[in-house]
């Protein structure tokens, strides 16, 4: 019997390893350098999602898709960000004048008796004064404070950016595991399926009296593990449709199944490369803005030492004499006491702050990155093993052990066993295979681009012949 991966259908659909498919949902810098010619078209409105996509078969692009559409999370993140946009706004607008009357000996209006006896007592009259005040800020304060609250914002966005990339890679993690849960069910049913025909085989044996009549007992306990594991394997198939449907806020899945091909290879370029890559991305792009922004508010910190000027206009109507005066002045704050110490003291504090998170940053991308890399090249060695060495043993073994047990060769306990160890590994090869995508979906969520993206002109040249089908298939 001839073990198969997946059918050969599947190799017509998008590779399960590859998260960066949906990468043409992130902003178009990326997708002008890296996947240009697979990406979708970013003209297209994906704000309407589409229930035919729930409904049939789900590929990882429309997986990717409904979650960009529905994830909440992901919707603050971009509310956050058009927030941000009335700060930018508000901080670049000049600040409103102030109108003041102030009215001395208020109601006093009675007209002056100029007859009156000399010593009378004379009544002060009423002094209106209506004055117009204007700010006017110094030191290019609302420049810095514009600087700023623009930074802000594009802090935001990268943060968004950020966010995207790992709800994107978490898709297409959860999307490996169902793939991998649709195999293990089809492996536990096709071992079910060799344990009904090794349990006729020892019927046939049993009714000729060729063997005696416990081996059919034995068989048949056999057959219960078989069905136990098919039950496990479906249960595990049902959690991780509904991881994936949760992504997109889903209680219950809605698609058939998913389609892709697990056993997709990349070719992995050089670390350097790669960490090149990690220090671009979305995640190292939110530091180093952050760090910016945290200068500019210094900026804004520094601006607010030179004192504003206040100008003054008006008009001053004296009641006794029904004349009208015109006044104006300017006033500006003495800087003695408050020369805003304690805030540029906070502000050089948080400069140094955001340039040890920015550090911290890249030393973690690269960090993650190495463990990665170091990983997916076990992988890639455990696979190629699995594949090329121990199951095309294991399988001759069950084959040449089930054959001679029907000639009287060998015993139950061989047959049983054979069986049971390549139901073992064909398990093992698929989760090997499902780690191996989880990998690559790990170090293209860090780089925020495809691996093969990353590739270096002389490492494009010797990409396998598989890292060609992809981009045929995508």
């Amino acid at each position: 019997m001839k073990f198969t991966v997946l059918p050969t259908v599947c190799r017509h659909f998008l590779p399960a390893g590859s998260f960066i498919l949906a990468l043409g949902f992130i902003s178009s810098a990326f997708a002008q350098n890296t996947f240009s010619g697979a990406l979708p078209d970013a003209s297209v409105d994906y704000s309407a999602p589409s229930l035919l996509e729930e409904k049939n078969d789900l590929i990882l692009r429309n997986a990717a898709r409904l979650a960009l559409q529905r994830n909440p999370e992901l919707a603050a993140f971009a509310k956050e960000t058009q927030a941000l946009k009335g700060v930018t706004l508000q901080a670049g607008l000049l600040p409103n004048p102030e109108l003041t009357l102030f009215a001395e000996n208020a109601g006093n209006l009675q007209k002056v008796n100029r007859n009156a006896a000399v010593g009378a007592k004379e009544v002060e009259q009423q002094d209106t004064t209506l004055r117009i005040n204007q700010l006017i800020e110094l030191g290019g304060k609302r420049a810095a404070r514009v600087k700023a609250a623009s930074l802000g914002e594009e802090v935001a966005e990268q943060a968004y950016e950020a966010r995207r990339v790992e709800l994107i890679a978490q898709v297409a993690n959860v999307f490996t595991d169902v793939l991998a849960a649709q195999e293990q069910l089809r492996l536990a049913e096709e071992s079910q399926r060799l344990a009904q025909r090794v349990v006729h085989t020892v019927s046939k044996r049993v009714q000729s009296g060729k063997v005696p009549p416990i081996e059919e007992t034995k068989v048949e306990v056999a057959f219960s593990a078989t069905e136990i594991a098919m039950v496990q394997a479906q249960r595990d198939l049902a959690a991780a449709r509904k991881r994936l449907a949760l992504l997109w806020g889903s209680s219950s899945p809605q698609f058939n199944k998913a389609l892709g091909n697990l056993e997709s290879l990349v070719a992995l370029p050089s670390f350097e490369a790669l960490a090149e890559r990690a220090l671009a991305s979305p995640m190292a792009l939110r530091a180093i803005k952050n760090m910016e922004q945290r200068k500019a508010v210094l900026e804004v910190e520094q601006t607010r030492r030179i004192p504003n000027l206040t100008v003054v206009a008006g008009v001053l109507n004296h009641s006794q004499t029904g004349g009208t005066t015109a006044i104006a002045g300017i006033s500006i704050p003495l800087q003695i006491f408050d020369r805003n110490q304690g805030n540029l003291h906070e502000a050089y504090q948080r400069v140094d702050k955001a340039m040890d998170e920015q550090m911290a940053t890249e030393l973690r991308l690269k960090t993650e990155l190495s463990q990665a890399y170091e990983a997916l090249s076990a992988a890639q060695d455990e696979t190629r093993i699995l594949r090329d060495n121990i199951l095309p043993r294991a399988r001759s073994a069950f084959e040449v052990t089930n054959k001679g047990y029907e000639l009287g060769k060998f015993g139950f306990l061989e047959v049983l066993d054979a069986q049971r160890t390549l139901f073992q590994n064909e398990v093992l090869y698929v989760r090997a295979l499902a780690n191996y995508q989880r990998l690559v979906n790990e170090i293209e969520r860090l780089i925020a681009a495809p691996i093969d993206g990353a590739l270096s002109p002389s490492a494009s040249k010797g990409s396998n012949a598989n890292t060609a089908s992809r981009s045929d298939d995508e």
